[in-house]
């Protein structure tokens, strides 16, 4: 019999009893539950009706998508009417439980057909919400379940979305192993892996250029699976050993030079799409990748993950949401010049209304699954190891806990991702000695932490014995960047924000009735027009940068920094209701004019990349 060895964590994650959001953030996750995500339950038949309650509508992924966003909302932000909302499902779904351990809302005869990616997506909300609640019921609902699945599995083997999505299954497991220690876990996960998809062979062999060239819908070029095997090998490093690492990074390299977007993510309107900017990338990609690269640090430890983590939890996750998070997009585009039905659209797979905002444009998963993005970032401020307490997400947060049996908080102050600055207020009831491990993201120019250089892209380690109130100041440093993007264009960086042409708006409303739902306002759909020049190219490498005061981070009519740059009107074509994927001419039509540029993820319309008039700018190196 082989040995049962299982590697532990390089950082484990802390929950919603011991991280506190404060500052723009805590302004954002308020933001969010006065929206869709915390409104869900009241207006969308899915949610409020759904088999997984007792009623009569889908039965499948989108109740656990949504409770696995909502949930730690609502515990985050310690709302009453939310977490007793969060407790009806969460019983009303255990009381449902058949006595052999099946959960999802199928009847007997159902089970062989029925795709067990649900029962992963359950068990994983189980476990997010014993965290957050201590509900005590949970793990042995948990191990009921996965005991019955274990047998499932043997005669009705992981098919379609549950085999493409076989490791998310190893995050319960894990969880319930650290638990009980039961070596039969172990076995079972190892099961996933034989029957699920081999996603390190479908890079290893090329096929994976293959299905992506076939721009038809499948599961193996499908951006959320991709966005989800990202952590697969970190994963099964876990029960198997190997490299964490290895596999996301070749996977990584081939996504970002073959499908890659200016914000450092990767293209797939439904299935990967190329590095086009009129190309689109799904919502529900953006919030699996944070998702994977949340695991892929705390599995592996390299900081590398959360500079990842950040670009895109700064840029693409509010680029596709509006400020009042009441409606969302399907797909961003890079180059997004106007968001109304598109007469023809530039898509692979979805329709020509995926890049409008609203209740489910295309289709519903992004309008349960986005909620996760805001929470989970806010659960990655701070994670532990031993005796150090690491600052991971450079967030306005706080983070209590108990070390060598002292109890101690350390509050981040921050405007960061907007400003440069970081205090940090370490509290403990009597003497203790731990390290305070800061961040120092990659893209920083330079850091000092009180006044000291430190090395960027990597922890600044401070250890010693703590005592009463003291704080620790950070100072980042930034430089403008531009970047090379395909087809000789660029796209303009500072630190972690990707910056766009600021685009004026005219939102319309869209109201009417469709699926069972009064898509009314709030949560109505809307058409945005432009109201403003947007065929720009750049004219020199002369930056200027403005603050602004700010509460919230993204939701401002003012966003909280912005830049101008030096620019020239150039010949750009708008057809089909989206503008070209190239200008028509490079050639300026007159003088450079400054032209005022905001951050991605502060954006509803934009223009990101963009000829650059000079020859030869720098590239920008890759995190």
């Amino acid at each position: 019999m082989e040995e049962i060895t299982v590697k532990n964590l390089q950082y484990n994650f802390m929950t919603t009893k011991n991280i506190k959001p404060s500052g723009w953030l805590l302004k954002q996750l308020k933001i969010q539950a006065k929206g869709l995500c915390g409104n869900l339950d009241k207006v969308w038949p899915d949610i409020k009706d759904s088999a997984w309650i007792g009623g009569d509508r889908e039965g499948w992924e989108r109740v656990p998508y949504w409770l696995d966003g909502f949930v730690p909302l609502a515990y985050l932000l310690e709302d009453d009417d939310m977490i007793r909302r969060a407790r009806l499902y969460i019983d009303a779904i255990i009381k449902r439980q058949n006595g052999d351990g099946w959960i999802c809302p199928c009847g007997r005869e159902e089970r062989a057909n029925y795709d067990t990616w649900a029962t992963l997506l359950i068990l994983k909300v189980l476990t997010v919400y014993a965290d957050c609640s201590g509900d005590e019921r949970i793990p042995e609902v948990v191990e009921k379940c996965l005991r019955q699945f274990d047998v499932h599995i043997n005669f009705n083997t992981l098919r379609t979305w549950g085999a493409a999505r076989w490791f998310e299954g190893i995050i319960p497991i894990f969880w319930l192993y650290e638990r009980t220690h039961d070596e039969w876990l172990i076995t079972l996960a190892k099961k996933l892996r034989v029957q699920g998809f081999d996603w390190k062979g479908l890079f290893e062999t090329g096929f994976i250029d293959e299905f992506a060239a076939d721009k038809r819908y499948d599961l193996f070029s499908h951006i959320v699976n991709v966005a989800m095997m990202l952590k697969s090998e970190a994963l099964t490093s876990l029960i198997s050993g190997g490299n964490p690492d290895e596999f996301a990074e070749t996977a990584l390299k081939y996504l970002f030079e073959k499908h890659g977007t200016a914000a450092e993510h990767f293209n797939g309107d439904e299935n990967l799409s190329g590095t086009s900017p009129i190309h689109g990338t799904e919502l529900c990609g953006v919030v699996e990748t944070m998702y994977s690269y949340e695991w892929l640090f705390a599995i592996g430890g390299n900081p590398k993950w959360l500079d990842r983590l950040e670009r895109i939890a700064f840029n693409s996750l509010p680029a596709a949401i509006s400020p009042d998070m009441w409606s969302h997009q399907y797909d961003q585009m890079a180059n997004q010049v106007a968001s109304f039905p598109m007469s023809k659209q530039p898509f692979h797979s979805n329709n020509n209304v995926a890049h409008t905002f609203g209740l489910e444009p295309n289709f519903g998963c992004c309008t349960a699954n986005f909620g996760q993005g805001f929470p989970k970032l806010a659960l990655s401020a701070f994670m532990r190891s031993d005796d150090v307490l690491a600052s991971c997400v450079l967030v306005p947060s706080a983070a209590e806990t108990g070390i060598n049996g002292v109890s101690v908080k350390c509050e981040l102050k921050t405007g960061y991702p907007f400003r440069d600055n970081l205090t940090y207020r370490v509290t403990t009831e009597k003497p203790v000695k731990f390290t305070l491990s800061v961040r120092i993201p990659s893209f920083a120019d330079s850091a000092e932490v009180d006044g000291k250089a430190v090395d960027v892209g990597q922890f600044a380690e401070i250890r010693r014995t703590w005592q009463g109130t003291e704080t620790v100041n950070v100072r980042l440093s930034f430089k403008t960047r531009i970047t090379e993007r395909p087809g000789d264009m660029v796209c303009v960086w500072r630190g972690p924000l990707l910056y766009s042409v600021a685009v004026g708006e005219k939102w319309e409303k869209v109201e009417y009735w469709q699926n069972g739902v009064d898509r009314k306002f709030p949560y109505c759909d809307y058409y945005i027009y432009p109201t403003s020049k947007w065929n720009y190219a750049l004219a020199d490498d002369k930056f200027e940068v403005r603050e602004n005061p700010f509460e919230s981070g993204f939701g401002n009519a003012e966003p909280p920094i912005e830049m101008t740059a030096e620019m020239c009107e150039i010949d750009w074509d708008f057809n089909n209701g989206h503008c070209d994927e190239q200008p028509r001419s490079r050639k300026p039509l007159g003088e450079a004019e400054r032209v005022r540029l905001i951050p991605y993820g502060c954006s509803n319309l934009r223009l990101t990349e963009f000829p650059y008039l000079k020859q030869n700018p720098k590239p920008h190196e890759k995190i």
